[in-house]
């Protein structure tokens, strides 16, 4: 699999309404009682209860098929064995592993151990 590390820092905060102005990279979710913004730091709106500071996403590259099974469950796997945490997002087209900064250098080593190619 072709993975690439996205070149900019990323905050996951929480929000009481959703903020306006969002630019650049983000995922907004919405569940019952609260609302998650993942952001770059740099454009992270005003207004956030509460904010995790220090991420950095590795990017699964291409277009993924709904009808593929298990892509999340061998990356994640591969950063368990490695003992590095993640928060993991998907878009209509792909996934996306966030991972600590701290972390990043680390999680690309296993996974490339393992086959896959990192950008």
């Amino acid at each position: 699999m072709q993975l690439r590390k996205l070149p900019y820092r990323l905050t996951v905060a929480k929000y009481e309404k959703v903020p306006e102005g969002l630019t650049g990279f983000f995922s907004l979710s919405s569940a019952v009682g609260e609302i998650s913004l993942v952001a770059e730091t740099d454009l992270l709106p005003t207004g956030y209860i509460v904010r995790e500071d220090g991420w950095r996403a590795i990017m699964v590259e291409g277009q993924l098929d709904f009808s593929l099974v298990g892509v999340l469950s061998e990356l994640s796997g591969v950063l368990a064995a490695a003992k590095v945490p993640l928060f993991a997002l998907s878009t209509y087209n792909t996934d996306y592993l966030l991972v600590k900064e701290r972390d990043l250098e680390r999680a690309a080593s296993a996974l490339a151990e393992k086959g896959h190619i990192i950008l």
